[in-house]
């Protein structure tokens, strides 16, 4: 077997591999742990109603801050404060907050001079908190009126459990994009989040909402203000310090996410650069024996990337076989693939399948969206390639002195359908 043939069989092999782990790994933790828990709208029985914060940063979000705060007061979970923290906005979001007062007991708003980043506001925000469980969601998310009692469940029943992630769920469908996005969050992060709890250990608990145990925060030393995505950075120093993080696909928040081109290719370059930086951050510990348990998360990111490098590699090798001649043990035929695309292709309608029916408890009609989700690889994959391949070389020249500051990001159409 040349060179050629080894990058090409790893590109296509790669991700037809991963799909079965996330197959597998999604139905065991579903049967063994999800489905036993009882249907999303049963409210779980606690022992005790200890006092939750949700904290909501909030950036220039006057058009969205309003709903999400109005849509807590449907919450069942009898104990629970609301802390906005305006992130030194420039919009009229801090005017908003303050008109909300008067109207909503639980609230309090925390307003910051000027705009310190995401990981600031959170910890700002953790600092003035009073309760022990934080419950932190975006300023354009609305939580499910049961999400904090599934939450606390597993604080209340793990105590080693520093952190719980939720199941997102995209409400912004007004086109192709916005109805892939429904796809992927079921048919790739939700399956992914099920197969790494069996793990043991989770790449990262979900921004847009995420809980927290204040004392785990606090002897890890918060968020990091330098990190270009915060719950990654957070997720990964909880867990090298032995803190557990669990997986809630009960724990349903409805959000927007960005349908343009232009803002999905943003915030995918965000999340990839944000994520190598952790890598990068990190390596020293994860040769530590201390840290075996994040070894299989480690090695499924690296393969990750190493195959965006050898789907790059052998596109380089292919366009030059048609203008040089290529020494064969470095010749690449052909990048369309023949009988393994046709099972790649299959495998895919396969993963896409069982998701849908893993969240078709949450989520009733999702399989209109099936025959959109074909679309996923052709448009998701090309997405990630591309900005992987940008993210590394600038994750690598990271400035660790420069603060991360949040913008005003592409929140999508607004078609709630919850």
């Amino acid at each position: 077997m040349n060179l050629g043939e080894l990058i090409q069989n790893y590109t296509f092999y790669y991700p037809l591999f991963m799909a079965y782990v996330w197959i597998i790994g999604a139905l065991y933790f579903f049967f063994r742990w999800e489905k036993p828990q009882g249907k999303p709208e049963d409210i779980p029985e606690l022992p005790s109603y200890p006092l939750v914060s949700i904290l909501i940063p909030c950036f220039n979000e006057a058009s969205h801050i309003s709903e999400t705060i109005n849509f807590l007061s449907e919450l069942k979970y009898p104990n629970y404060e609301i802390l906005a923290i305006n992130d030194g906005s420039s919009d009229e979001t801090g005017v908003v907050l303050d008109s909300l007062l008067p109207e909503n007991s639980r609230l309090r708003v925390l307003h910051l001079a000027t705009n310190q980043g995401k990981a600031v506001a959170l910890r700002s925000g953790s600092m003035v908190a009073n309760a022990e469980f934080l419950v932190c969601i975006d300023a354009d998310a609305l939580l499910d009126p049961m999400a904090v009692h599934w939450i606390m469940k597993q604080f209340l029943f793990g105590p080693r459990v520093g952190a719980v992630t939720g199941n997102p769920r995209t409400r912004s469908r007004s086109t192709l994009l916005g109805k892939i996005q429904m796809g992927e969050f079921s048919a790739i992060i939700g399956l992914i989040k099920r197969a790494q709890r069996i793990y043991g250990r989770v790449f990262t608990v979900s921004g847009v909402v995420s809980a927290f145990r204040k004392t785990a925060l606090h002897r890890v030393g918060y968020w990091s203000q330098n990190i270009m995505t915060e719950d990654v950075d957070i997720s990964w120093r909880l867990q090298l310090a032995h803190w557990d993080i669990r997986y809630e696909p009960h724990a349903l928040c409805w959000i927007l996410m960005p349908e343009t081109l232009s803002g999905l290719l943003k915030q995918r370059l965000r999340w990839a650069i944000g994520g190598n930086e952790v890598i990068l951050m990190n390596l020293g510990h994860l040769f530590k024996w201390t840290s075996r348990r994040m070894w299989l998360v480690f090695f499924e990111h690296f393969c990750s990337v190493l195959w965006c490098l050898t789907l790059f590699v052998m596109v380089i090798l292919w366009i030059l076989g048609f203008f040089f001649p290529i020494p064969e043990k470095y010749l690449v035929v052909s990048i369309i693939p023949t009988w393994p695309g046709v099972v790649l292709g299959l495998t895919c309608l396969l993963q896409f399948t069982i998701s849908l029916l893993l969240d078709s408890r949450y989520e009733k009609g999702s399989y209109r969206y099936y025959f959109i989700m074909i679309w996923y690889p052709l448009v998701y994959w090309a997405i990630n390639w591309i900005t992987t391949l940008v993210a590394l070389p600038r994750a690598l020249l990271h400035n660790p002195k420069k603060r991360a500051r949040w913008h005003t990001v592409d929140r999508g159409i607004t078609e709630a359908e919850i």
